[in-house]
């Protein structure tokens, strides 16, 4: 009987942290246990404290789907660790102090139920829930730092005042960098070795995938210069991340064969988000709060939307 509860656990366990490193993968909307590996190993080169926080974040919103009986398709495929992997980072990064970890891990926990309550609401409309959980309650956390004096805000994240604000587009360009700044942004990392891990992690799944998150990265990189930004910004990959995930989900993730047009949507919703993400950037500069992956939200909505009456879209 020992034995059969010892090979019992073994094997839960095994499940729960394959669907955990799933959830990793599905941050780029891939369910593939390598890529999670590889895209895991790029958070701990970059800082080894947010490859714990994101294991664990993961792990947590794992357990959620498992504990609260979702369907074990979903939980397995990593559905409900992509939101909690990226809050558990932006929680911990964007706040200061000893509590930050543990609010990073409820983060996560809230997060998976909040995907849980999306997947319910938008499975009517057939629109995916992507990354609009972390979103909301990313935002929800650090404006609670003004009020709850548990949370404290990091120094990085300071509300300005508009009247004030002065474009600088001054500065060298270094593209190489900033193709590899594109792609980590989505996990908030700045090392090129990350970089180059999270672009095999994709090309390791799909061929497919991984061009088309060159091509978002490239057209970020050129459309971003072309309409004057800010050359630390482009630089620092913060018009990019968004273009790569907008091109992947309009071009393949969420497109069929009966989408004729659907390279050259994906290019326009890529497009799009540059002057989303410069329109959501100011929006948020008052109160001090990072755009996240809003633009690539927005724009992915809007052309899935649209292809419920444009359907050569």
């Amino acid at each position: 009987m020992n034995n059969d509860n010892s090979d019992f656990s073994k094997g839960e366990f095994t499940s729960l942290l394959l669907a955990s490193l799933r959830g990793f993968s599905q941050v780029v909307f891939i369910e593939n246990v390598i890529s999670g590996v590889l895209i895991l190993l790029a958070i701990t080169i970059s800082s080894y404290k947010l490859g714990i926080i994101s294991l664990l974040s993961s792990i947590v919103g794992t357990l959620i789907g498992k504990i609260g009986g979702a369907p074990k398709n979903s939980v397995n495929s990593g559905l409900f660790g992509y939101n909690s992997v990226l809050t558990g980072l932006a929680v911990s990064l964007f706040l200061t102090g000893p509590s930050r970890w543990g609010i990073a891990l409820l983060g996560a926990m809230i997060a998976a139920i909040f995907t849980a309550t999306m997947m319910h609401f938008l499975k009517n409309i057939d629109l995916p829930i992507l990354t609009f959980p972390f979103i909301v309650l990313t935002w929800f956390v650090l404006l609670a730092s003004y009020k709850l004096d548990v949370f404290h805000l990091s120094d990085s994240l300071v509300p300005q005042s508009l009247a004030y604000w002065q474009l600088n587009i001054a500065g060298e360009l270094n593209w190489t960098a900033g193709f590899l700044n594109n792609i980590e942004q989505i996990f908030f990392l700045n090392h090129p070795i990350s970089g180059v891990l999270l672009y095999s992690a994709i090309f390791v799944a799909s061929w497919q995938l991984g061009l088309h998150a060159v091509i978002g990265s490239i057209i970020a990189l050129l459309l971003s210069y072309v309409l004057g930004g800010e050359h630390a910004l482009i630089l620092g990959g913060l018009y990019g991340y968004n273009a790569i995930l907008t091109c992947m989900a309009v071009s393949i993730v969420f497109s069929s064969q009966s989408n004729r047009f659907k390279i050259v949507s994906g290019i326009l919703a890529t497009c799009l988000t540059i002057p989303l993400t410069a329109s959501f950037s100011t929006w948020l500069l008052p109160y001090g709060l990072p755009v996240l992956t809003m633009p690539f939200v927005v724009s992915t909505w809007l052309f899935l939307g649209a292809r419920k009456m444009l359907p050569n879209l």
